[in-house]
């Protein structure tokens, strides 16, 4: 998705109100105050299942995705839990525990890991077998992993559209 007009950083929201998916430009810029994008998430009860999900992205590095699970409990996904020099990484990763997934990752310095719950998509169709692969891969930035998810869910030119505008 990156290219002229796509911002390095941004936040949204997705959420799949009557069967379509709906995504909504949270912030131009990558959120970086976990309270509020939490927020964002709405009432876990509220909705059908599976509820709305938040994604960020900052500065192509790394993205977040946070979604309620049972229990109203927030579930959490990094696609890099080395990124901790950057404020919304550090946060995500102490808040939720997030322990580093070195299953299928690199070995060498360049690259990091994923983080959390790589399930964060199985209701929507993506379990973590086919979802490990996409935040795994040396060959995307993390707006193109992003893009990649959007498009096996079937969002990726509402996702396009909203963090184009």
């Amino acid at each position: 998705m990156s290219g002229p007009g796509t911002p390095a950083s941004w936040a949204v929201r997705v959420s799949r109100p009557d069967g379509a998916w709906r995504v909504e430009l949270l912030a131009a810029d990558a959120g970086d105050e976990l309270p509020a994008l939490e927020r964002a998430l709405g009432d876990p009860g509220a909705g059908d299942w599976p509820g709305p999900f938040v994604v960020v992205v900052d500065s192509r590095l790394y993205f977040v995705v946070l979604r309620h699970g049972p229990g109203g409990l927030v579930r959490a996904l990094i696609s890099d839990a080395t990124m901790q020099e950057w404020l919304l990484a550090a946060e995500v990763v102490e808040r939720y525990g997030i322990a580093v997934d070195a299953e299928g990752a690199f070995d060498d310095d360049e690259t990091g890991w994923p983080g959390g719950d790589l399930d964060v998509f199985a209701d929507d169709g993506l379990p973590a077998d086919q979802l490990r692969p996409i935040v795994t891969s040396d060959d995307l930035w993390a707006d193109e992993m992003v893009t990649a998810i959007a498009a096996r869910l079937g969002f990726a030119d509402e996702l396009a559209a909203a963090v184009r505008s």
